[in-house]
């Protein structure tokens, strides 16, 4: 049975998808934008603020739902600009502790609202 998971604390889905869905002991979470929920605008400056932001809202679901960041076993890292990688991999190695997961990075051509970064996550309970 699937699971709506939706937090105030991360923004909200701007189209017709959840922040997240729970299935059985797996979190399938939506790509994630640098956008602070609070604002409804992109953290101020560039990548490494957006990809911050990013994470920020990843925990917040997470944390809705009843995971942590070391229960995240793949990743997808969505970049407007493949220039932007090293910005951004400085901020997602400082996120995680032990083993890192899985991860794909790819460069976009365009992300929604003109973002920098997007991430989504599969997180997993044990």
């Amino acid at each position: 049975m699937k699971k709506v998971i939706s937090t105030s604390n991360a923004p909200a889905a701007i189209g017709p998808y959840s922040q997240a869905i729970q299935v059985g002991n797996m979190l399938f979470m939506s790509g994630q934008l640098g956008i602070n929920p609070s604002t409804g605008a992109f953290a101020e400056g560039g990548v490494t603020e957006q990809t911050i932001q990013s994470f920020k809202n990843m925990n917040a679901i997470l944390t809705e739902a009843g995971y942590t960041m070391n229960d995240v076993v793949k990743t997808t890292v969505f970049l407007a600009d493949m220039n932007d990688f090293a910005a951004m991999n400085t901020v997602y190695a400082s996120q995680f502790e032990g083993a890192f997961p899985a991860r794909s990075a790819v460069a976009v051509k365009t992300l929604p609202k003109n973002g920098l970064v997007e991430i989504e996550v599969i997180a997993v309970k044990e």
